[in-house]
C-alpha cells in the first residue's frame, strides 16, 4: 500500500499549550479554549511546535470553545463570543504563514490543513457528560445542532479548509451532525470521530461498527461521500483502535475500506484525584502506526498527553516506511 497519501495530525493541544503556559489547564471549564482570549501568542505558537515537528494538519483550539462558556466564564456578550471563535482560528492562519516563510516550513509535503475543532455539546456543560454522552438522553436532536450550527458558522467564516467533528461520545450526537453538514454545508469537507470506552462500544455504549455503518449509509444516500475525509476515532486508550478499526475494514477488499482517522491519548490513564498516570507503560504511538494504516487508516495523529515530540516520532515513522 502506498503512503503517500497519509496525514499527520498535530497532538494533544492542551498538552502541548502547558509547554508555553506553565500552568495546569485540565479543571478549567474553558479547558485551553481559555487561552484563546488571555494568551493568544502562547495558542498560535503550539500550532507552530506542532507544523515544526512534521504536521500536515493542525486543529483549531475550538474545542471547547462556546458562546455559552465564553459568556460565563470570560464574561464577553454573545457578539464577542463569536468574534473570539473567529479570532482563534486566524491564530492558526498566522502560525502556518509563520512556518511557511521560514526555512523551516518544509513545502514539499504541500500547505498544511487547517481544521477547525467541532468537539461534542457535553464539552461546555462542564459536568463530565463529554465522556459519556449521557446528554443523548434527554437533550433534542435540534438543541444539539442549534448549539454547533453557531459554532461552525463562526469558524467557517473565519476560513478553515475542513472540520474535525470529535470526540463524540454518541450515536445520536454523530449522526445529528452529518445530517446537518449535508443539509446546511453541502460544501464543506470533514471527519467524524467518535469517542469509544473499548473495542466496540462508543463512550455511550453503542456499537462503534453499527454507528459508522450507519453514517457511511447516510452519507451515501445524501451523495456526501466525497465531504467525508474519513471516520474513525480519539481521546481513547490506543489498545482499543485495532480492534475498533478492524470491526470495519477487517474483512473487506482494500478498494472497500472506509477511509480512517485516529488520533488517541498516550495510554496514560486519568485519575480525578492524582491526575495522569501511568506514561511509564505506555507503548510510543508510532509502534501502531503500520497496523493501522494496514487497516485503512488515512489521518494520524494524538489527542491527550501527546506532545509535538510525539508527532515527530509518528511523522519519521510514517517517512521511513514511505523510503
Amino acid at each position: 500500500m502506498g503512503l503517500k497519501g497519509i496525514l499527520v495530525k498535530d497532538g494533544g493541544f492542551a498538552t502541548q499549550l502547558t509547554v508555553h503556559v506553565g500552568e495546569q489547564i485540565d479543571g478549567d471549564p474553558l479547558w485551553s479554549a481559555r487561552y484563546n482570549g488571555t494568551n493568544p501568542n502562547a495558542v498560535m505558537q503550539t500550532h507552530l511546535d506542532f507544523l515544526e515537528a512534521g504536521a500536515d494538519v493542525i486543529l483549531t483550539n475550538t474545542y471547547q470553545a462556546s458562546v455559552e462558556g465564553y459568556m460565563e466564564y470570560l464574561d464577553l456578550d454573545e457578539e464577542q463570543s463569536i468574534e473570539l471563535m473567529k479570532a482563534t482560528v486566524q491564530l492558526a492562519h498566522v502560525a502556518r504563514s509563520t512556518y511557511l516563510t521560514t526555512q523551516g516550513g518544509d513545502k514539499s509535503r504541500g500547505i498544511p490543513m487547517i481544521v477547525a475543532s467541532i468537539g461534542p455539546y457535553g464539552a461546555h456543560l462542564h459536568d463530565g457528560s463529554e465522556y459519556t454522552g449521557s446528554y443523548a438522553d434527554y437533550v433534542s436532536t435540534e438543541v444539539i445542532k442549534k448549539w454547533h450550527r453557531v459554532r461552525i458558522d463562526a469558524v467557517l467564516d473565519a476560513g478553515v479548509d475542513a472540520l474535525a467533528i470529535e470526540t463524540i461520545p454518541c450515536q445520536v450526537e454523530a449522526e445529528s451532525l452529518v445530517e446537518l453538514l449535508c443539509d446546511e454545508y453541502p460544501d464543506v469537507k470533514f471527519w467524524v470521530s467518535l469517542q469509544c470506552k473499548d473495542g466496540s462500544s462508543l463512550a455511550h455504549g453503542e456499537s462503534f461498527r453499527s454507528t459508522y455503518l450507519s453514517i457511511w449509509d447516510m452519507l451515501k444516500s445524501r451523495n456526501a461521500l466525497n465531504n467525508c475525509l474519513a471516520l474513525g476515532v480519539n481521546c481513547l486508550h490506543p489498545k482499543f483502535v485495532t480492534p475498533l478499526f478492524k470491526s470495519l475494514n477487517g474483512h473487506v477488499l482494500p478498494e472497500q475500506r472506509i477511509p480512517l482517522v485516529v488520533y488517541p491519548n498516550s495510554g496514560e490513564v486519568y485519575d480525578v484525584n492524582a491526575g495522569w498516570k501511568g506514561r511509564e507503560d505506555c507503548v510510543p504511538l508510532e509502534e501502531y502506526v503500520p497496523e493501522w494504516i494496514e487497516l485503512g487508516a488515512k489521518i494520524i495523529g494524538g489527542c491527550c498527553r501527546t506532545y509535538a515530540r510525539d508527532i515527530q516520532r509518528i511523522r519519521s515513522r510514517i517517512d521511513k516506511m514511505n523510503e
